[in-house]
């Protein structure tokens, strides 16, 4: 038999890491929410971005053309949870951060592991190097993982808020390495299309394969002009728009489109409304009404009691559990 769970790196659960601090001489934070429950929505500020149409000269609103069917082979999802829970003199923050991904395959109406190296789990603490003696780093080293959170050059003084962010944000860049790591696996060898929460620009060669269909949920940043946004917004249940080219000069160019999965009477005109993004290669629209009705497939069962169930798929929901389950 095989192992039930996925392998660990670092291997230094909170508890662990925690003991190890106290070794050291740190002061131990008092408990509070996980940081992700922390950051301000302000950090990433709502905009309008425009576009480049790819299907057509300007976004327009389709409906998309056929019934929905099942399609969606495996589900690729990640979470984090990151705290604070020492500090070194000075306030200097230590973080405990976790992160997990997963592909979990579908057979026979379940969802089950595809194969033993496609899940992962990290453990690790996030701290500044150069604001630490050499000789804690070293024994908090022989106990856990422990990951630098400033380059190489840089000097302090440091805002101790500025440092738990870089913590946040070294923990949100390791987890998006694991998925990364999952979707690329699965595009090298596995069978079918993969549903990625989230998007697939920066997911490596993933961004270029048939295979990958990143579905995102957040609405930050929205994909159109000031004329083409009364479109998007007022989409109804299995209408999409026409494609257009997400590009950046870190991530992968990807095809993209706006599709709305449930009517948003009675909610906020961006519920249960997605985009989402395939290989630019690919990108026609023969091509995007299929992926969308792949999708819209998706929508039963209901990824009740979540919050988000207006825009996720049931079995992205059941990755997540999973991964909470695994990464305790």
């Amino acid at each position: 038999m095989g192992p039930t769970y996925p392998s660990t790196e670092g291997a230094a659960s909170a508890r662990d890491a925690r003991r190890a601090l106290q070794r050291v001489g740190a002061f131990p934070a008092a408990p509070e929410p996980a940081l992700e429950l922390l950051r301000p929505d302000a950090s990433e500020p709502p905009r309008l971005q425009r576009a480049e149409p790819l299907e057509g000269d300007a976004m327009a609103v389709r409906a998309v053309d056929g019934a929905p069917v099942v399609g969606i082979a495996a589900f690729l999802d990640g979470i984090q949870q990151s705290r604070v829970l020492a500090y070194w003199r000075g306030g200097i923050p230590v973080v405990h951060g976790t992160v997990a991904a997963a592909v979990r395959l579908r057979r026979d109406r379940t969802l089950v592991r595809w194969r033993a190296d496609a899940d992962r789990v990290d453990r690790a603490l996030y701290a500044p190097r150069a604001a630490l003696d050499d000789s804690v780093w070293t024994s908090l080293s022989t106990t856990c993982a422990v990951r630098d959170t400033l380059s190489p050059d840089e000097r302090g003084p440091w805002h101790p808020q500025d440092l738990v962010a870089r913590a946040l944000h070294a923990v949100q860049r390791q987890r998006e390495a694991l998925e990364t790591a999952c979707a690329e696996r699965w595009c090298a060898a596995g069978d079918g299309p993969l549903f990625v929460d989230g998007g697939i620009a920066a997911a490596g060669g993933a961004a270029h394969s048939p295979l990958a269909v990143g579905v995102v949920k957040s609405h930050r940043t929205l994909y159109v002009d000031g004329a083409a946004l009364p479109l998007v917004l007022g989409l109804r249940a299995g209408e999409r728009t026409t494609m257009f080219t997400v590009a950046s000069p870190r991530r992968a160019a990807v095809a993209s489109w706006y599709l709305r999965l449930r009517d948003p009477a009675a909610h906020d005109a961006l519920w249960g409304l997605v985009r989402v993004e395939i290989a630019r290669d690919d990108a026609d629209g023969a091509r995007a009404d299929l992926v969308s009705r792949w999708i819209l497939a998706e929508r039963a069962p209901l990824a009740l009691p979540d919050p988000r169930w207006g825009a996720m798929a049931y079995g992205i929901r059941l990755t997540e559990e999973y991964l909470r389950a695994v990464s305790r």
